[in-house]
């Protein structure tokens, strides 16, 4: 169990690192809020669920703010 807390945490952390934090701050309120949730957990699926986007527009925002690497 804890093999996998400290693969999230330096997961969340890789992704802090490399976020576009400008990029993040112009976007509408419930996109920037889906951003920042997956940029702290990870979850992709309930991050596009709160967007109200497409997973593939969802995904090209996530390129967008230097936070996608799949």
């Amino acid at each position: 169990m804890e093999e996998w807390e400290e693969e999230d945490r330096e997961l969340r952390e890789l992704r802090e690192k490399r976020v576009n934090r400008g990029y993040v701050k112009s976007l509408p309120p419930k996109l920037r809020e889906a951003v920042e949730l997956y940029v702290e957990t990870g979850d992709v699926r309930l991050a596009q669920e709160l967007s109200g986007l497409p997973l593939d527009e969802f995904v090209e925002v996530l390129r967008r703010a230097g936070v996608w690497a799949g």
